[in-house]
């Protein structure tokens, strides 16, 4: 294993049985619900975060990692004696890449390398996940980075919402915002591309924009391998379960990692959101 190590941030939400194997930190983004303060993962959780939302009368807000947090982590690292490659959510929905560019001008010379994943939940856990198991197995600083920026190419994610009141008042919704104001029963499917919240089409039921998610993985597969998968979901187990097993069956993937819509993105996003995010190649 070399002195590199990957610090990401809570909106991935690797699960921690896998990343606890591997040269992996996180740093919380911030929540706040009813006028109280949490860091994401940290000390909310999501299900009883999403429980919480659906009775909430009020809309919950996010923040970033500050660039004091960035400072302090970057420290403890290089303290440690730790390469540093910061792969953080997409500056196009965050401002946290911004906070973790002025915190590097803290340490001058040091080894940390930081750039704009423009990924974000599982996407970017699949890049982070690719990084840091090079880094098990050797690999510098620069290859690590490498490595990281080669499989962003790689990556693709989908999701459905059940609604897009929490899209709409977040301003995160980009070119999704000319569904607004639809049939209730339309469901719109979205993907991140280049940073963004983007809608890809609207269908008439959450089941048929789930079947469309899983053709579209396939499409973007085209054939290459190996594939990873991972479903992920806002309060919606049973679906993702279900979804997580048709993938199975059709795709046939080398890694299938169920897991949930962080707080802080579901915050953007709502109960009842599932996604499946790839990599392919």
């Amino acid at each position: 294993m070399s002195n590199v190590i990957v610090l990401t941030d809570s909106t991935a939400y690797i699960p921690t049985e896998i990343s606890a194997q591997l040269p992996i930190r996180v740093i919380p983004l911030t929540l706040i619900l009813e006028g109280q303060t949490y860091f994401d993962g940290v000390d909310i959780m999501p299900d009883d975060f999403y429980k919480r939302l659906l009775t909430s009368t009020s809309m919950p807000q996010t923040s970033q990692v500050s660039v004091s947090e960035y400072e302090h982590m970057f420290g403890i690292l290089l303290e440690e004696g730790y390469q540093i490659l910061n792969l953080g959510i997409s500056n196009g929905i965050s401002s946290s890449y911004q906070s973790a560019l002025q915190a590097q001008k803290k340490y001058p010379g040091a080894p940390i390398e930081i750039f704009d994943t423009k990924l974000v939940a599982m996407a970017l856990g699949f890049q982070v996940l690719a990084a840091a198991r090079a880094a098990k197995e050797g690999a510098n600083l620069a290859d690590c980075k490498a490595v990281a920026l080669d499989v962003y190419d790689k990556i693709g994610v989908y999701f459905t919402v059940e609604t897009l009141k929490y899209l709409a008042a977040g301003g995160r919704i980009n070119s999704a915002r000319r569904i607004l104001g639809t049939a209730l029963d339309i469901k719109p499917l979205l993907e991140i591309r280049d940073g963004k919240i983007e809608l890809v089409e609207s269908v008439r039921s959450k089941k048929k924009a789930i079947r469309r998610m899983i053709a579209l993985v396939e499409k973007g597969i085209a054939g290459r391998e190996p594939v990873r998968v991972s479903v992920f979901h806002a309060l919606d187990h049973d679906a993702a379960v279900e979804l997580q097993a048709e993938l199975e069956k059709q795709i046939h993937p080398v890694e299938n990692i169920l897991s949930f819509v962080s707080p802080v993105i579901g915050a953007h996003v709502g109960p009842g959101t599932i996604s499946i995010a790839y990599m392919a190649g």
